[in-house]
């Protein structure tokens, strides 16, 4: 595999994989915040970066969310375009990040523990009621500007918006 075919995100993301993903990393938060397990949190960190760099391709994760859970809930999958779930991951990385620096490295646990609830908040929005915080944010930017609308044309143009078969090697987990 080489460095382009690793560091891909895909387009279009299965929304299924994307939100299995997203109700274990809910769990996950949540079981952190209940237990005050901060030890989690460089797991869940590892996740996010491994998903907004690679999809799912170095993402346990994401690996059993595309190849063996979204399957056998949906077999067709439901295509959502890739760049902003990809800029969801990255607000993820960064939230799970900074609550990993917070609470573990400078030992503040209630500023790490908001950054988890915000993190578990988020998750447990897309998992639940197909709610992503980090597409609508992403909907936003492009809609003011920031976030050229070159880097998402389907985002754009509701003619490229048609379903499109997925395969377990294009599709993510968000």
């Amino acid at each position: 595999m080489t460095p382009s075919e690793l560091f891909r995100f895909p387009n279009p993301v299965n929304e299924v994989a994307a939100r299995v993903v997203a109700g274990t990393v809910a769990v996950a938060a949540w079981v952190t915040l209940g237990t005050r397990w901060p030890w989690l949190l460089p797991f869940i960190a590892y996740g996010f970066i491994a998903r907004v760099l690679t999809g799912p391709t170095l993402s346990p994760l994401g690996q059993l969310a595309t190849r063996v859970v979204a399957p056998r809930i949906s077999a067709r999958g439901k295509p959502v375009a890739g760049p902003p779930k990809r800029f969801a991951q990255g607000m993820g990385a960064v939230i799970s990040s900074a609550a990993t620096v917070v609470w573990i490295v400078a030992g503040l646990q209630l500023p790490g523990m908001v950054l988890v609830a915000l993190l578990g908040t988020a998750a447990t929005l897309e998992s639940a009621f197909a709610i992503c915080i980090g597409c609508r944010i992403f909907d936003v930017l492009m809609r003011v500007g920031v976030i050229p609308t070159s880097v998402c044309e389907a985002c754009n143009n509701l003619s490229l918006r048609r379903p499109v078969e997925l395969s377990t090697d294009s599709s993510a987990g968000g």
